[in-house]
């Protein structure tokens, strides 16, 4: 059904990440219209963090700051008529969509709530591999049986059409489990403008909703935070959460409330369409959306449409992101001062290795160096570098308080000027990812409606398989002086996390510019850029429509958020380590 005559779905976005601004919620129905409210609360690591929580009580296990939010507005909602859709719900979508109700009848109000899932594997896992399916690691190829771990989530990405049934039923409200993070917005604009499966070309409308679900999920990522040309943004008040407005074809104007924050524009939009994406063919559950094939148009202040946005049909496969328990982790963060540093590390760390017994008692012993001293530093502070040591294993008695007192012998008896950044402290547990694919066919995707009617939703009628990724021709670098400078000079990047692996996205904002940035930044050159990714393996894309390179670095991340040892965690800042590099800027390509 479409319920206004045709026009936009207004489609406003108040959470990024479970912990995200509560107040965001109330300013997107307040500070202007918008059809439906919806945020994205999941990702891989708060999977892990919604099962911990739930082991604690079993009642629980979604992301809680939701009700929160919903108590700021539902009232407000239900007398405009805004729907909500979230994917809140987590690991108990059932549990939230029954504490919402708790929570309606105390504010004297009366919404129909819905909920999906159908998404937890778990349950099932020994049935599955028993059936021959693998749950192969999609990086490494290793089976999950020979792995020999007992994962703790697993979960399909399911696609957006429970969510558009439960609409058409008139939910005022739709909690899901783990749909991909887009689906929050193509259900909502298939419900609004009356799309159905068979729709000519529904893949292409599907294809558009993705793109700008991806845009809107992180929140202010697409209104100028993050944003790697920040001198761009003039007002510099936080910025206001993003709105997507559907068209009937799946094109998009990504925008924002009046009189708030940040900026939408061509740049901020880009670096959004490139956060956290590998090939340019976007795969999902409902359609792949081919981002290489889009086009971003201006339309005014903070107004930028994507459209062209070609779409084709899905894979007969599911994306599912397991965890399991890796074991303890401690981290002891040793303070170097002044001269000699590398001699300092070097000699505690030889302390502190005989002091524990030897590397070999732990599963993993990490040390790094993190320099940030400088000579004849002005201050005491500027003339230190860290020692960071990280110790795992299953025992969670080796790596706690015997690890860090055992680091704080140093004390008296080490290196000159020993301090540490923080007091002893004791282990935590750490959880792996593994992420997987599944056959549609073996996962059962639910809606429950308001009325307690329970719906299987069906998978893609039409399948294809995963399109194959050609390899661009090798473009010569333009000839020309050039001036040694740093590459965000010109290059603006986004960096993040998917598993083990990091992605940066490169783009520029003018066709000679990019010219130079494809035939300059090759595999070869990043790993000259990106020294401790120089032994990995880095996958390279073009997408020739937004100016840009995306670059996939496998494994730089261990075995995930979760898990890995590396200072920067979530890769939330290799983008702009890339872009500190030193390189030779063509002169003509300099601005002013």
């Amino acid at each position: 059904m479409t319920t206004t005559g045709g026009r936009a779905v207004r489609i406003g976005n108040c959470s990024g990440f479970y912990g995200d601004r509560l107040q965001a919620a109330r300013e997107m129905v307040e500070g202007g219209p918008i059809d439906v409210l919806t945020g994205d609360y999941l990702a891989e690591l708060t999977m892990l963090i919604l099962w911990k929580a739930k082991q604690k009580d079993p009642a629980t296990g979604y992301a809680k700051t939701f009700l929160t939010q919903v108590e700021h507005v539902l009232g407000t909602c239900l007398d405009r008529g805004v729907r909500i859709v979230s994917n809140a719900g987590g690991l108990n979508p059932a549990g939230l969509a029954a504490e919402l109700s708790v929570l309606a009848e105390r504010l004297g109000l009366h919404p129909r709530i819905a909920y999906v899932d159908g998404d937890d594997l778990v349950p099932r896992l020994d049935e599955l591999q028993a059936a021959g399916h693998a749950f192969a690691h999609l990086d490494t190829g290793r089976k999950l049986a020979d792995a020999g771990v007992r994962p703790v989530s697993a979960n399909a990405y399911l696609g957006a059409w429970g969510i558009t049934e439960a609409l058409r039923a008139d939910a005022d409200l739709v909690v899901t489990g783990r749909v991909t993070d887009a689906s929050v917005v193509v259900g909502p604009a298939a419900w609004w403008h009356g799309w159905t499966r068979d729709d000519a070309d529904i893949h292409d409308k599907i294809a558009g909703a993705m793109a700008a679900g991806h845009v809107i999920e992180c929140g202010p990522q697409a209104t100028g935070g993050n944003y790697a040309f920040f001198e761009e943004v003039t007002d510099r008040r936080y910025p206001g959460f993003p709105i997507a407005e559907v068209d009937t074809d799946g094109a998009s104007v990504i925008t924002k409330h009046a009189d708030t924050g940040g900026l939408v524009s061509v740049g901020t939009v880009t670096a959004q369409l490139l956060y956290e994406i590998a090939e340019p063919a976007y795969l999902g559950p409902d359609a792949v959306a081919h981002f290489d094939t889009l086009e971003l148009v201006p339309e005014g202040e903070h107004r930028v449409r994507i459209q062209g946005v070609r779409g084709s049909a899905p894979t007969d496969r599911l994306k599912v992101a397991l965890n399991y328990e890796g074991g303890y982790r401690n981290t002891m963060t040793l303070v170097l001062t002044g001269t000699r540093i590398e001699e300092k590390a070097a000699w505690a760390e030889q302390q502190l290795v005989e002091l524990l017994g030897g590397r070999e008692r732990f599963a993993e012993f990490d040390v790094r160096l993190l320099r940030f001293d400088h000579p004849d530093a002005p201050t005491n502070a500027e003339a230190t570098a860290h020692l960071r040591v990280t110790v795992k294993d299953p025992d969670r008695r080796k790596v706690g308080r015997a690890f860090s007192n055992t680091t704080m012998e140093l004390a008296l008896g080490g290196y000159p000027g020993f301090h540490t950044t923080t007091p002893p402290s004791a282990e935590s547990a750490y959880g792996v990812y593994w992420p997987t694919l599944i056959p549609a066919s073996e996962v059962e995707h639910r809606v429950t409606l308001p009325d307690g009617t329970v719906r299987t939703i069906p998978h893609s009628p039409v399948t294809a398989v995963a399109p194959e990724v050609s390899e661009p021709a090798v473009a010569e670098v333009p000839a020309g002086p050039t001036r040694r400078l740093p590459l965000g000079t010109i290059v603006g990047a986004r960096s993040g996390d998917k598993g083990g692996n990091a992605n940066i996205g490169v783009w520029v904002r003018t066709d000679e510019e990019y010219a130079w940035l494809r035939g300059f930044l090759t595999v070869e050159r990043v790993r000259e850029l990106l020294p401790e990714a120089a032994e990995l393996d880095i996958r390279r894309y073009e997408l020739a429509n937004l100016r840009a390179v995306n670059l996939v670095v496998v494994g730089i991340l261990g075995a995930g958020v979760a898990s890995a040892t590396r200072p920067d965690p979530q890769a939330k800042g290799l983008g702009e380590y890339l872009r500190s590099r030193l390189a030779d800027v063509p002169e003509h390509l300099l601005r002013g």
